[in-house]
C-alpha cells in the first residue's frame, strides 16, 4: 500500500459507497472466521466497518495476514466498498447495509492480549476501575467513554459560542498564585528563586476576575482547570474544570438569567432536552427544612416535615427535652414504607437507624400504621388525640411509617436529608427517571456559618460575597442575621454551580474581613491588593462558576465524575497510569532548599 493514509472513518460509509476504492485506519474490534472467509470488525472512535477477506488463489498471503490478526491490533485497509447480502445487514450500526472488500492489509502496530475488554457488551460488567485506570489509554477506546468524551467537548463548544456571541471575553489567569488560606487546602508548589516561599495552585481564579472586572473588561469567562487538595468522593476529583464567569454593572437577576439562557443551550444541543425558563427559585432556609440539604433532589417526595408543634403536646421526654433546648422534632413519611424496613431496620444497630446515627443522630424514632393503629414502642407516649392529629397531618394509611429526628436543627436536617436519598436509593424512587432533569437556584444564603473548633465565624461560600443590602448592618451586631447574595444552579441534587454579587464597596469588604476575624493588619497582608483595587472605582459586579465535570456527568447519565475526564484520579488522589504522585530526585529537592 504506497499511502495507508485513511480515505474515510470507520462510521462514514453508506449504500452510497457502493463499488468506491477506500482506505480505513482503525484498531480490532473482533474477528470471526467461516471457512474461507475472514471478517474484522475496523473501530475507530467514529464507529466500526465490517471488513471481509475472502480465501482465493490470488490473495492467500491477504487471507492469512487477516486469520492472524489480534483484538486491539492497528491496522490500514484498503479496498472496495459493496453491499452486505441480502439479510446480513447489521441495523445497530450506521455502517451496517454495507463492507469492504479487502484488497491489501498493513499492520500498523500489534497489540498483546488486553488484560481487559474494550468491546463492551450488554449486561456483562466492565474490568475493576483501578485496572482500566492503570490502562487508561486502552480503557478510553471504549465507545462509552469515547461517546462523554466528545459529549464534553460539545458542552465546551456550546459554552465558547454563547458567550462570545454576548459580548463575553475568554481571559486567562494566572496557575502560580498566593495561598489565601479560606475553604480547602490549597496545593502548593515551593519557589526555587524565593527559597522558603510557595506559590499556590488555584481553587478559583476569584479575585483575578474581580480585578479584571475593576479593569474594566466588562464579561469576562474562562473554562478554567482548578485544584484542591481535599477529600474525594465519585462526584469529585482534586483537579477539575469549571466555567467561570463574571459581569460588571449587574445585579442577581441578571447573572442568573444568563446562565439560564446557557442552561437551556446546552440541555438542548448536548442532550436534546427543551427545559422551561425560568428557572425555578427556592430559599435556602425553605430547602433545608422540606429536603435537608442545600442541594436538594426534587425529582421524588418524601418532603420533610416540621412536627415542633405536635410534639410539644405529647407526653415523651425526648421530644420535650430537645424543644426546651431550642432544637426541633421533624419526620419523613414514607407511603407504605411499614413493609419495606423490618422492626430490626429501624431499632438500634438496625441498617436504616445506622444511616440516621452516621449522619449524626442520636438515634432514629419511629411509627409503622398497621391495623388501623400505630406501632412501634413509643405510641404509648401519645394520647389518642395526638395520634388522630398525627393521622389526620400527614393521611396515614395502614401500611405507612413515619421517620422521625429530635436534634439541633442543623443536625435534624442533615439526618433526615440523608436519610431522604437512602430511602429513595432503597424504594426505588429514581428508576425510570434517569432523563429526568429538576433544576433549581437556591438562595439567599446565610452569609456566615460559624466554626465551633476555631470559636469564630466562616465565609459560607466565600470572603468576598456581598450581604443582601438590607443586612449590612447586621455586620456590626448579629452577623448571624445576614444573608447572602448567593446562589447556587442545583441539578438531580448535584451543585453545579455556585456564584454570587461581589463586594465592591472597600469599607463593606473591611468589615466582612473583621466579622470572619482578621485584624486590619491581617486583611492587609492577606488582601492587600484586592482592598487597594476596590479603591479604584470598582464597579458593581457578579458571577458564577459551574463545575463542567458535573455538567458532563449529569448531561451524560453517569453518577462517576471520572467517566467524564481523560485521565482522572482514583478515589486515593492517585494516577494509575503514570504512578503520581511519586518520589523525586534528591538534586530536585535541595534545588528547592527543601
Amino acid at each position: 500500500m504506497h499511502d495507508w493514509r485513511r480515505t474515510h472513518h470507520c462510521g462514514e460509509l453508506r449504500a452510497s459507497h457502493t463499488g468506491n476504492l477506500v482506505r480505513l485506519n482503525g484498531w480490532v474490534n473482533a474477528y470471526r472466521g467461516y471457512g474461507q472467509q475472514v471478517f474484522l470488525d475496523l473501530r475507530d472512535r467514529h464507529g466500526i466497518t465490517q471488513v471481509v477477506v475472502e480465501a482465493n488463489d490470488s490473495n492467500l498471503e491477504l487471507y492469512k495476514l487477516a486469520d492472524s490478526v489480534g483484538r486491539e491490533w492497528c491496522l490500514a485497509v484498503e479496498g472496495k466498498v459493496r453491499a452486505r447480502l441480502p439479510g446480513k445487514e447489521n441495523t445497530d450500526l450506521a455502517t451496517g447495509a454495507i463492507e469492504v472488500e479487502a484488497t491489501e492489509i498493513v499492520v500498523l502496530n500489534q497489540c498483546p492480549t488486553p488484560p481487559f475488554e474494550v468491546t463492551e457488551f450488554p449486561g456483562e460488567e466492565i474490568a475493576g476501575e483501578d485496572l482500566r485506570l492503570e490502562k487508561r489509554y486502552l480503557d478510553l477506546r471504549r465507545p462509552s467513554l469515547q461517546k462523554t468524551l466528545v459529549l464534553r467537548h460539545t458542552l465546551n463548544r456550546v459554552i465558547r459560542e454563547y458567550l462570545s456571541e454576548r459580548g463575553f471575553l475568554e481571559l486567562e489567569t494566572p496557575l502560580l498564585g498566593r495561598s489565601t488560606p479560606e475553604g480547602a487546602r490549597d496545593y502548593l508548589v515551593p519557589s526555587r528563586v524565593h527559597p522558603g516561599s510557595w506559590y499556590a495552585l488555584p481553587q478559583s481564579p476569584q479575585l483575578y476576575k474581580q480585578l479584571l472586572m475593576i479593569a474594566g473588561y466588562d464579561r469576562y469567562f474562562q473554562i478554567a482547570r482548578c485544584l484542591r487538595d481535599e477529600d474525594l468522593r465519585a462526584d469529585r476529583q482534586p483537579e477539575f474544570t469549571q466555567l467561570d464567569l463574571e459581569m460588571s454593572f449587574v445585579d442577581q437577576d441578571d447573572v442568573l438569567g444568563m446562565i439560564e439562557g446557557l442552561s437551556k443551550e446546552i440541555f438542548k444541543v448536548c442532550r436534546g432536552v427543551d427545559i422551561s425558563l425560568p428557572i425555578r427559585r427556592m430559599g435556602y432556609d425553605e430547602a433545608m427544612l422540606r429536603y435537608g440539604s442545600d442541594k436538594p433532589d426534587t425529582r421524588f417526595g418524601l418532603e420533610i416535615e416540621d412536627l415542633c408543634d405536635w410534639a410539644k403536646t405529647v407526653d415523651f421526654r425526648v421530644f420535650k427535652e430537645v424543644i426546651a433546648s431550642g432544637g426541633v422534632v421533624r419526620a419523613i413519611h414514607v407511603s407504605q414504607g411499614a413493609s419495606k424496613f423490618s422492626n430490626t431496620d429501624l431499632k438500634p444497630g438496625g441498617k436504616l437507624s445506622e444511616v440516621a446515627v452516621k449522619a449524626g443522630a442520636k438515634g432514629l424514632a419511629w411509627l409503622k400504621y398497621e391495623d388501623n393503629k400505630f406501632l412501634g414502642g413509643i405510641e404509648k407516649f401519645f394520647s389518642a388525640e395526638a395520634q388522630d392529629a398525627l393521622k389526620a397531618r400527614f393521611g396515614f394509611q395502614n401500611g405507612d411509617l413515619l421517620l422521625m429526628v429530635a436534634d439541633k436543627e442543623d443536625t435534624a436536617a442533615q439526618v433526615l436529608g440523608t436519610v431522604r436519598l437512602h430511602l429513595a436509593n432503597v424504594l426505588g424512587l429514581l428508576a425510570g427517571k434517569e432523563d429526568t432533569f429538576e433544576i433549581l437556584w437556591i438562595v439567599d444564603f446565610p452569609s456566615f456559618m460559624h466554626d465551633p473548633e476555631a470559636g469564630r465565624h466562616i465565609a459560607n461560600h466565600h470572603p468576598f460575597t456581598a450581604p443582601r443590602v438590607e443586612d449590612i448592618a447586621h455586620l456590626d451586631t448579629d452577623p448571624s442575621k445576614v444573608r447572602a447574595r448567593a446562589y447556587d444552579l442545583v441539578i438531580n441534587g448535584y451543585e453545579v454551580g455556585g456564584g454570587s454579587i461581589r463586594i465592591h464597596d472597600p469599607v463593606i469588604q473591611s468589615k466582612v474581613f473583621s466579622v470572619l476575624g482578621l485584624s486590619p493588619e491581617q486583611a492587609q497582608e492577606k488582601f492587600g491588593f484586592l482592598l487597594d483595587a476596590l479603591k479604584h472605582g470598582a464597579p458593581p459586579h457578579g458571577g458564577i462558576a459551574l463545575g463542567l465535570d458535573r455538567w458532563a456527568m449529569i448531561i451524560a447519565g453517569t453518577s462517576n465524575i471520572r467517566d467524564v475526564i481523560a485521565f482522572p484520579k482514583n478515589q486515593r488522589a492517585r494516577d494509575m497510569m503514570t504512578g503520581a504522585p511519586a518520589p523525586v530526585e534528591p538534586k530536585q529537592l535541595k534545588d528547592l532548599g527543601l
